[in-house]
């Protein structure tokens, strides 16, 4: 009798046991009776009816993530791939219709995500798809959060996350991005040439300005030095083309003195015979003496013309 008793208990424990059963936070058990839906269970310790109950399945409720790549064409006909996420969670109202509406969610998803991807980005351009790439994030969360609530899931998040050309295209890319700063670089290099010329042109105008300003201060005092040398020569008797002949000597012997005191100058001022002083001493006063003579008949010359005038308009008038 005790034989047979141990095996009916050691099944009734097991049995027992059965009816029991945890379920895991965040997490949702659909139990069915006999094939039937009969409750859903969340977190905790839970009870069934053994034999009569089974669960079904289970459903996490955390966010989860579904990545789609999707290879389609741009409007300049360039091939692409598109690495869409998508984030989306089951309702926790609506675990039933998550459960039984759909039997493979992964799939429906990944359907609207290549539909949507498709139709939008054909209508942009390679530059437009990275710049606007929020854009087709936004439309695809907008085709499946309307799709997928009444399947019970909520569309939490979509991101472009990668975008990748042919890789010929995007050699040809680097190139064009190279060249276009090499050019920018070209530019500025450039400018900066432009620039120096610019101010070294400049500086050399305000050295020659200043050397000329220069020259002419010393000529200006050379000049007054001249005129206070002749005015102390006409105290003393000798009139103003004689002392100009006199200082010129003056410098042409003072140049010869400076010549010979340095011992390496090549300087050869011609003339230089010992008569040259007294030659270019008659010469410069002749000349001044001509000059003068000439001065003066041009002054009498110019006198005659006016009163030949004066007189033609007496004249005229008469």
């Amino acid at each position: 009798m005790s034989y047979i008793l141990y095996p009916v208990i050691f099944f009734g424990l097991i049995i027992l046991i059965s009816a029991f059963f945890v379920v895991k936070q965040q997490t949702a058990a659909i139990v069915e009776r006999f094939g039937r839906f009969e409750s859903i269970r969340h977190s905790g310790l839970q009870l069934k009816i053994p034999i009569v109950d089974r669960i079904a399945g289970k459903l996490s409720l955390k966010i989860q993530q579904l990545d789609v790549i999707v290879e389609t064409k741009t409007r300049d006909d360039v091939f692409v791939k598109l690495k869409v996420s998508v984030q989306y969670v089951v309702i926790r109202e609506k675990v039933y219709e998550a459960f039984y509406k759909l039997e493979y969610p992964h799939d429906q998803i990944t359907s609207y995500v290549f539909d949507v991807v498709r139709a939008e980005v054909p209508k942009m351009k390679l530059d437009d798809v990275f710049v606007r790439k929020n854009d087709i994030a936004d439309a695809v969360k907008g085709e499946l959060q309307e799709a997928m609530l009444d399947y019970g899931y909520d569309i939490i998040k979509t991101l472009v996350t990668d975008i990748d050309p042919d890789s010929q295209v995007k050699a040809a890319m680097n190139r064009i991005n190279a060249a276009e700063r090499q050019k920018i670089a070209a530019q500025f290099d450039g400018d900066a040439e432009r620039i120096r010329i610019v101010e070294k042109a400049k500086a050399e105008a305000e050295s020659k300005r200043l050397q000329g300003q220069g020259i002419a201060d010393q000529r200006r005092e050379i000049a007054r030095g001249l005129e206070e040398s002749v005015e102390v020569l006409n105290k003393v008797g000798i009139n103003s083309q004689e002392a100009s002949a006199l200082i010129v000597v003056t410098q042409h012997y003072d140049t010869l003195q400076s010549i010979g005191e340095e011992t390496n100058s090549n300087l050869i001022l011609l003339p230089n015979s010992p008569q040259a002083g007294t030659d270019m001493l008659n010469n410069m006063v002749a000349a001044f003496t001509t000059s003068n003579q000439l001065g003066e008949s041009m002054k009498k010359q110019a006198k005659a013309k006016g009163k030949d005038k004066g007189k033609d308009k007496t004249e005229d008038a008469q």
